[in-house]
């Protein structure tokens, strides 16, 4: 079978034929259910633990490099200072974990400059001495003196669109297996049960062991039974073409390595300027705060080359991409998952093809037709709850859609809607803090095609924010008188699923 065939097959099992919470039944079930895993494509391959691990690992490794580079090239300077690059680091990892809902991002950058500008000016104008109101004031004027030249803005567009990139991709990701988890809790109608067992039983009961049941026979029956899952087919691609998109971004503009590896050079070429034109900076601050005094302990004038902040790091190299632990770069990482991704579309519509083929499915005119042996006559139906209205072979109500299946819906149109404002640099709230609150939008828009081409770029006018709601499942009770009814529709499904595709797994 091809990749997407065994893909289908698998959640086929999943979410129809293993579906209730039948205990005497299961094992049968769940061996199925591993046979099929073990042999194609599968939800849970997609490695939204790779990619998670990957991203987590770049912030590692960036604050590991900068750390021994800082060491090396500002020596006790940067070791007595080191703790502010430490909370640097750690507010990076909070955002990506948390999102704005934890750190906001522009505030954290801002109170990171105007902490390495009174650092700094105190460094290189060390025959004065600076009270906690003067230092204020010339924190106030941080932007104003743009001491560190246009790094700052630079990098707060990089970070910005780079990490909720890729915490919104990750976030996709790990949404895939939680809805096939959710839907695959839908049980089957008895009205599904006893067309199933029609199908694949009542020729035993003529003595017709060997009638196959006809294609389009068993395509009714499983559109039928799988009415309300294909319903999910719509949103579910328009969330993989989201992911698919956001994906292309990972590997353009919003490259998070690209940002990530580099950022030790990048903080150092904002020293550097500092370290140029600290003469002017100091002129200017001394005009808006006033002269300072000068130091009681003031020995002699010492040059900004004695206060440590000498040379510079090898210029970076985009193309020089490592490798780390996690396995692979950003662009090939990329590039697996997109593969997985497009497997994926069209899942929910083709899982009826997929259980309707192979060896105990016949498209000749000598099969079970559900009366007799002989040609299937009826008109096969369309996916979806709404084609189901005049299907020959599976009673479907379909006033009353399936709640879970719906609630999965509308999770996959909210993700959407944050995939692509990440498309756009835009960060609507996947926070995940303990009260489960968010809603807040930050970032900066990037719609326009130089997008694609500049990688430090200005960006264009955010667009109007979203303001997503959370849908939680509603889980009910129930009965006794249920669960007996479950386990029955268990134990005729499985039987269904192992007649028609244990001949794959000889």
């Amino acid at each position: 079978m091809n990749t997407m065939l065994v893909f289908s097959t698998v959640y086929t099992l999943a979410l129809l034929f293993v579906s209730t919470k039948a205990e005497p039944n299961s094992k049968s079930c769940n061996e199925v259910r591993a046979a099929y895993s073990s042999k194609g494509f599968n939800v849970n391959d997609v490695p939204n633990k790779g990619v998670h691990e990957f991203f987590r690992e770049l912030l590692d490794n960036a604050e590991h490099s900068l750390n021994d580079m800082f060491v090396r090239t500002y020596g006790l300077m940067y070791v007595h200072n080191a703790e502010l690059f430490k909370h640097f680091f750690q507010e990076l990892k909070r955002y990506y974990v948390s999102g704005s809902g934890a750190v906001n991002l522009d505030s954290m950058l801002s109170d990171f400059w105007e902490d390495l500008l009174e650092r700094m000016f105190q460094l290189v104008n060390v025959q004065y001495e600076f009270s906690d109101a003067y230092m204020e004031c010339v924190s106030r004027h941080t932007e104003q003196l743009k001491p560190f030249g246009d790094v700052p803005r630079k990098l707060r567009l990089q970070l910005t669109r780079a990490f909720v990139a890729a915490r919104t991709f990750t976030r996709g990701l790990a949404l895939m297996p939680e809805v096939v988890n959710k839907v695959s809790t839908v049980s089957a109608s008895p009205s599904c049960v006893r067309a199933a067992m029609k199908m694949l039983y009542c020729p035993y009961c003529k003595g017709q062991v060997a009638l196959k049941p006809c294609q389009n026979y068993c395509l009714n029956v499983m559109r039928g039974c799988l009415a309300n899952q294909a319903d999910l087919d719509t949103e579910w691609n328009n969330f993989l073409d989201a992911m698919l998109s956001l994906a292309e971004r990972l590997e353009g503009p919003f490259n998070f390595e690209s940002v990530m590896d580099p950022i030790d050079v990048k903080i150092s070429d904002a020293i550097m300027n500092m370290q140029e034109n600290s003469m002017q900076v100091s002129q200017k601050v001394f005009q808006g705060c006033g002269q300072p005094k000068p130091g009681n302990g003031f020995r002699s004038r010492r040059s900004v080359k004695e206060t440590g902040f000498t040379g510079r790091f090898r210029p970076y190299s985009p193309d020089a991409r490592p490798t780390t632990a996690a396995g692979t770069s950003l662009d090939r990482l990329t590039t697996d998952v997109k593969k997985r991704l497009k497997h994926a579309k069209k899942f929910w519509s083709t899982l009826p093809e997929s259980v309707c083929a192979g060896e105990r499915i016949t498209s000749r005119d000598d099969c079970w037709n559900g009366t007799a042996k002989s040609r299937y006559e009826s008109v096969v139906m369309g996916n979806g709850l709404a084609n189901q209205v005049s299907n020959p072979d599976v009673e479907v109500d379909i006033t009353k859609p399936d709640v879970v299946i719906r609630s999965q819906i509308a999770v996959l149109k909210e993700m959407t809607s944050w995939l692509k404002a990440a498309h756009s640099g835009n960060d609507i709230s996947i926070d995940q803090d303990e009260d489960g609150s968010g809603g807040q939008e930050s970032g900066s828009g990037c719609d326009s095609p130089s997008c694609e081409a500049d990688r430090d770029i200005y960006f264009s006018i955010p667009p109007t924010p979203i303001n997503p709601r959370v849908f939680k499942v509603v889980h009910q009770e129930t009965t006794g008188g249920d669960r007996m009814a479950h386990g029955s529709m268990a134990l005729a499904l499985c039987g269904l699923t192992l007649a028609l595709l244990a001949p794959h797994w000889r």
